[in-house]
């Protein structure tokens, strides 16, 4: 691999304008052919094998309109102390409102309170169309299924509250299964915070707005080839539409990270004396072939997903893989070419403290690390012990960790969605905001119907139960239950699981019919529950392969074996945070969250997933370091330290860069994106600072030359892999050296004149 890269580097390198001429037509015809066939993103919850599934199953079989998607438009008088009851202007408002959304092209049916107030006020009440005390009316729209609509029914409906803004005599809201379905997600503002931050922490690392520049255009680019290529992506699977959010995430904070390794190694060539195409060739078989490794675990752990079991999550592990997957061929490619057109000039521009600097500061910087790692290594059992406690100790709020969806209460109160919501719970009570939608399965027992009525509206957690709807031709009966409590409280789950273990069974007896709950409320508490029951298998399928990937690399197991418990201890430590600030509320204000959510069921997988992948990046970076001086002096406790010193300051660099991109996202309205950003954030500064700057020399210091066992039998049998390979011979240069050799005769992947892999010059100037 290390001759491919190398040849490819040099090639961008040195004819830059092709390598970039090609990239720019790949991205136009994507782009182009993302406008032009490019399908929708959508979202749906639908799951195999789920009790909400099979009840959406059953309505859609029976042509009910209560398998579709639904809007729920609310009106309130505009006059504090005027109702439906009492003010004509109001009704006669709400009526041509709701003349205008039955006209809508997708709407199926709509309630109709005006027509329920013709009968009178208790008429229109019993029918659930107005609150008890007439504040509130409303207008629920029903709608085909997911796959039968687009963003387009969501605009048209839109615009009708657009034309209805400023009515003076009703305020109208909107919220409901439309908006969850096809709202998109917010873009653009924790992109431009994470770049932001992002272009100071290269300014400073490398002290020159040239060689700044470099990795965030390249990460752009990327990032804007993978996001567009998402609508073409869904011919072959159905990528759901916060996914282009969270491969945003990712995509710029690996996009950088890589590039910054690159142009490191690059930098260090130049240096040393290489001519601009020999260097970038030689950057990307060393570091190059290090992302590419890490890239492809990457890649791995988020494909994990697929073990979660659940279709729109395994989707949106495939468009993140894409996304990183265009990142690591960019850094490969794209990369070199620009430092080809950047020449020798990449240095220039610099900023003046750098200037000032350089030359002295990395020396001084990597003996700061090297002493810190030789207090680490004398204080080896407190560093461990402490370390271990303070993990632990952030860990263990997740034994109370709630799985869930945050319903429309969540979002800011500016938002139509958090207005209606209030609306209905102030004039029907919460559970109104998630009704349960109950399909029977008849089985030809029509006689079921009245007696599961009666036991549904009698459960202490049903405050209401609309009519049974029966369709005699498919079988299927209908019951619209409303709850006492929440969609997202934990009573409202209990009661649903109530239902399923309790009420269903006792009336329905021996007979062959079968009631299934479905609905939104429903549906989000069964995918919960999926998660909970898939995460051990996926957990422990991530860990295993990690665990291999590492035995291979290492030539160990005890390293290996310490690498998976440490991830384990920091993912932990991001999960406890997420618990304090989302679920109990610890500082949620200070990040702009109206009120405690539960956990999105999906995140810990992908946070796993994310965070396991990225961390390998880190643990080889450093690891592989400590194997070079290990295998040339045998000396295990030097080693570490040694390289420590020599990889501590990349490694922070890195992580404040994907640390600073992920924190952007938490400056969002959605609180699903909040969630994933912090979580990221937290553990990847866990991972980079009390992880690979404490624990792991403090681990390898007390397991001494053990950390680098491997049965013979076990070594003999272990393909060889060398993460940062040598330039192959003749490659090189005129004299084909493959640099340094280590004890074993293995190559190192240094270049001659420049400094030994444990003492590279670091990118912080």
């Amino acid at each position: 691999m290390s001759s491919l890269l190398f040849r490819l580097g040099r090639f961008a390198a040195r004819h830059p304008w092709r390598a970039v001429g090609a990239w720019m037509l790949t991205a136009v015809v994507v782009i182009t052919a993302s406008a032009m066939a490019g399908r929708d993103l959508e979202d749906t919850l639908e799951a195999p094998g789920l009790d909400s599934q099979r009840a959406v199953e059953l309505l859609s079989a029976a042509g009910s309109t209560d398998a579709g998607l639904t809007a729920r438009v609310t009106a309130t008088p505009r006059g504090s102390s005027e109702t439906f009851f009492d003010s004509p202007a109001a009704r006669r408002a709400l009526a041509e409102v709701r003349a205008e959304l039955v006209a809508l092209p997708s709407v199926l049916a709509a309630t109709d309170p005006v027509g329920g107030l013709g009968a009178g006020p208790g008429a229109a009440v019993a029918r659930g169309d107005v609150s008890p005390d007439g504040r509130v009316a409303l207008v629920t729209l029903r709608y085909p299924v997911i796959e039968h609509l687009d963003a387009g029914d969501l605009e048209d409906l839109r615009g009708v509250l657009a034309a209805h803004r400023h009515d003076d005599a009703v305020r109208i809201e909107a919220g409901g299964d439309l908006f969850v379905s096809f709202a998109e997600p917010e873009t653009g503002t924790g992109e431009v915070i994470g770049l932001l931050a992002a272009v100071v922490i290269l300014l400073v690392a490398f002290g020159s707005l040239i060689a700044m520049g470099l990795p965030i255009g390249m990460a752009l680019f990327g990032l804007a080839l993978g996001t567009s290529a998402m609508p073409l992506v869904t011919y072959l699977v159905e990528i759901p539409s916060f996914a282009p959010v969270i491969a945003s995430m990712v995509g710029l904070g690996v996009g950088i990270d890589y590039a910054l390794f690159i142009v490191t190694r690059h930098r260090e060539h130049l240096a040393a004396g290489m001519d601009v195409g020999e260097s970038a060739g030689r950057a990307v078989a060393t570091a190059g072939r290090a992302v590419v490794f890490a890239g492809g675990t990457v890649v791995v752990s988020i494909l994990g997903l697929g073990f979660a079991g659940i279709p729109f999550i395994t989707a949106a592990g495939i468009a993140i893989a894409a996304v990183v997957l265009i990142m690591v061929a960019a850094s490969v490619t794209l990369l070199p070419a620009f430092l080809g057109l950047a020449g020798r000039s990449i240095d220039r521009f610099g900023l003046p403290w750098a200037r000032a600097g350089r030359g002295g500061s990395g020396p001084r910087t990597r003996q700061r690390w090297h002493r810190w790692g030789t207090h680490v290594a004398r204080h080896a059992v407190a560093y461990t012990v402490g370390g271990t406690l303070l993990l632990a100790a952030l860990a263990a709020p997740v034994l109370t960790l709630r799985l869930g969806f945050p319903d429309e209460g969540t979002l800011p109160v500016s938002r139509t969605e958090r207005q209606a919501y209030d609306l209905v719970a102030e004039g029907f009570g919460p559970g109104a905001n998630g009704p349960l939608a109950i399909a029977v399965d008849l089985a030809g027992d029509a006689s079921v119907v009245e007696p599961l009525h009666r036991a549904v509206a009698a459960d202490p957690g049903i405050a209401a139960v609309a009519p049974p709807r029966v369709d005699t031709d498919a079988d299927v009966a209908t019951l619209m239950a409303v709850a006492t409590t929440a969609p997202q409280d934990d009573a409202t789950r209990a009661t649903v699981e109530r239902l399923r273990s309790e009420v269903f069974p006792r009336v329905l007896g021996r007979s062959e019919a079968r009631a299934h709950v479905g609905g939104q409320t429903a549906a989000f508490a069964d995918l919960g529950d999926r998660v909970k029951d898939r995460l051990v298998l996926f957990v422990s399928a991530v860990v295993v392969l990690s665990f291999l990937l590492l035995t291979v690399v290492f030539r160990s197991l005890l390293v290996p074996l310490k690498a998976a418990v440490l991830n384990l201890l920091s993912i932990g430590a991001a999960y406890g945070v997420l618990v304090m600030v989302f679920q109990w509320g610890w500082g949620a204000s200070l990040i702009g969250l109206a009120s405690p959510v539960p956990i999105v069921s999906f995140i810990p997988m992908f946070m796993f997933a994310i965070v396991f992948g990225l961390s390998m990046d880190y643990e080889v970076f450093l690891l592989s370091r400590v194997r070079e001086h290990y295998l040339a002096t045998g000396d295990n406790d030097g080693s570490v330290v040694r390289g420590l010193a020599g990889t501590a300051r990349v490694i922070t660099s890195a992580a404040l860069i994907m640390v600073a991109v992920f924190l952007g996202f938490v400056l969002g309205e959605d609180p699903t994106t909040k969630m994933l950003g912090l979580g990221l954030a937290t553990a990847i500064a866990v991972d980079a600072t009390v992880v690979r700057m404490v624990l792991v020399p403090a681990a390898m210091k007390l397991l001494g030359g053990a950390c680098w066992w491997l049965p013979a039998w076990l070594d003999r049998l272990l393909p060889s892999v060398d993460v940062e390979g040598a330039v192959p011979g003749g490659a090189g240069g005129p004299d084909g050296d493959h640099g340094p050799r280590n004890r074993d005769g293995q190559a190192d992947g240094s270049v001659p004149g420049s400094p030994p892999q444990g003492d590279v010059t670091l990118p912080v100037r």
